[in-house]
């Protein structure tokens, strides 16, 4: 009986749900083998079982579950708003989970995967006549993105995440960007002038640029200090990230937090200087521990996944 309401909920949502297609043949496909099972338990069992309730739940079940899940992602992003600061893990181009920070590569490729659901560019064979990085669509999107956002306070990534769903780009979810936006977890960009293609677009705008990023870098630094006894995993960033990283150890612990007993762990196929300085060896010198893992990220990634999905 709980069940029926929940169901009711979840039968009008899939309703106003578009691309629930899938959805309303699983349940048709369950209500099929759920009516073929009851005129087979009428024949040998008569009216009124315990068995029969069972077979009508194959029903309830799945379409009460349709009927929770709204109220679950409202409760998530409402915890994810107001958790920012106390989740206790960072990394790759970032910080994941409490935070992940990209630096401005990370956003481009972001951007032409929510928008193309593909991110490639043969550097060479375009670099010869002066055309890499021209693309027109990635260097508009973004930078008017970043303008606007710094015109609202926002932070690059935040800027960029809202921009990509008021556009309703088409690949949206396999953005990074659109999900923190989405769910209210903070996506933070850092970037150096000059090193991505959208600085070489008339649209840029150098003062956005630096105050989203500087925006950002605050953000992470708040982040970065609730840290302490926590993990922090660098993917595949040799230089910027690194750097600001270390530079948002030293402010928050200048300002009072320790930020003692960290993890630290950089992925590479690469050991490069910075990574094994400023975040494998430096920061957890007083305590803690740095790892180095050296592989091919496709193959690390996924396993470290499924590694922590197995602990917990």
């Amino acid at each position: 009986v709980p069940l029926l309401p929940l169901s009711a909920v979840g039968l009008l949502a899939l309703r106003r749900r578009a691309g629930a297609g899938r959805q309303w043949t699983m349940l048709a496909v369950i209500g099929a083998a759920a009516l073929l099972a009851l005129v087979r338990l009428h024949a040998t069992g008569g009216y009124c079982s315990p068995r029969h309730g069972l077979v009508l739940a194959l029903v309830a079940i799945p379409s009460a579950a349709a009927g929770v899940a709204p109220g679950l992602d409202l409760a998530a992003r409402r915890l994810g708003a107001r958790s920012r600061g106390a989740v206790r893990a960072v990394g790759w181009s970032a910080v994941v989970g409490a935070l992940v920070a990209l630096n401005g590569a990370g956003v481009i490729h972001d951007f032409e995967l929510a928008y193309m659901g593909e991110t490639s560019e043969d550097v060479a064979a375009s670099l010869k006549d002066g055309s890499f990085g021209m693309g027109e669509e990635t260097g508009a999107f973004l930078n008017q993105a970043i303008s606007e956002g710094s015109g609202r306070e926002l932070g690059i990534g935040a800027a960029v995440g809202q921009a990509i769903l008021k556009a309703r780009l088409p690949h949206r979810r396999l953005s990074i960007l659109a999900a923190g936006a989405r769910w209210g977890i903070p996506i933070t960009s850092h970037i150096a002038i000059g090193t991505d293609i959208i600085h070489m677009h008339p649209k840029v705008d150098g003062k956005a640029l630096g105050d989203g990023s500087l925006r950002d870098f605050r953000t992470l630094t708040s982040v970065v200090a609730t840290l302490g006894g926590g993990v922090y995993l660098n993917f595949g960033s040799a230089v910027v990230l690194p750097e600001v990283f270390l530079k948002a150890v030293s402010l928050a612990r200048n300002l009072g937090h320790p930020v003692q007993n960290l993890t630290t762990v950089n992925l590479d196929f690469l050991a490069h200087y910075r990574p094994l300085t400023n975040v494998v060896s430096r920061p957890t010198q007083q305590s803690g521990k740095g790892y180095h893992l050296t592989g091919h990220m496709e193959i690390m990634v996924p396993l470290l996944f499924a590694a922590v999905l197995e602990e917990l």
